[in-house]
């Protein structure tokens, strides 16, 4: 289970944030967020070298698409193509609206369940396919949403449920200064009730071959600035480091 948590500010500056830990098999390899796709020049994104495609990719109009399993859903399966193809579709497109568009125009069933982000510096979405029938899609409302494998803000999430409020407590980053500091530690709490499990940790250390494994804070500005802050470990066991992004289109 992976985590996205998005701060949807129109008219701010920096209009939109957002944080991901990603949770993969350990044994899975991948590469750092980069140009890896000679076929879609000036998008970046961490690449998984089993399928070839994107956990999270930023194309080169400002798209920022990530993709999350959903419950029961870990792995690949046969007969199905790798939900990693997704980020990289929508990231290419010129805006979230339409990335939106290319997403929910597929058939779900070609793919095992996912939950989608896709954001631009205007809107913010989020898309749910269930195996059958085309993605459904909702508008993310302006504030802070945190996306697990289950919907959007669900509290029948443990990890949601102890989070969340932690997350719209803490400070903001703030992409001017640099400062990004309480959301770097809040992405790499690895803490959890012992009565509730680690169903309810961010941060999630190596547990039967699987945990965390990276983790990214990105920023969109309103004037066309973006930021991309990279860990390449679990967060705390690394530090975050900005990634050189291609000028904006």
């Amino acid at each position: 289970m992976c985590t996205v948590i998005v701060l949807n500010r129109p008219g701010h500056a920096w209009p939109l944030i957002l944080a991901a830990n990603r949770d993969e098999r350990l044994d899975r390899a991948w590469d750092a967020p980069a140009a890896w796709w000679p076929d879609h020049p000036g998008l970046i994104g961490g690449r998984d070298r089993t399928a070839g495609g994107s956990w999270m990719a930023l194309g080169p109009e400002g798209v920022i698409a990530a993709v999350l399993n959903r419950p029961g859903s870990l792995g690949p399966e046969a007969g199905k193509r790798s939900r990693g193809e997704l980020p990289i579709l929508a990231a290419a497109a010129p805006s979230a609206e339409d990335a939106t568009r290319r997403i929910t125009a597929l058939e779900a069933r070609n793919w095992r369940p996912f939950n989608m982000v896709i954001a631009d510096s205007q809107r913010a979405f989020f898309l749910r396919g269930l195996g059958s029938g085309q993605a459904d899609l909702l508008p993310l409302p302006e504030g802070l949403t945190m996306v697990t494998a289950h919907d959007p803000n669900d509290l029948a999430s443990p990890r949601t449920r102890r989070h969340l409020p932690r997350f719209r407590a803490a400070p903001a980053p703030n992409p001017a200064t640099g400062d990004w500091s309480a959301w770097e530690a809040l992405l790499s709490d690895s803490g959890f009730d012992p009565a509730i499990g680690r169903a309810e940790t961010l941060n999630v250390p190596p547990t039967g071959g699987f945990g965390t494994v990276c983790a990214s804070l990105l920023a969109l500005g309103a004037d066309g600035s973006r930021a991309w802050r990279f860990c390449p470990g679990p967060p705390g066991s690394a530090p975050f480091a900005p990634l050189a992004l291609p000028l904006p289109a």
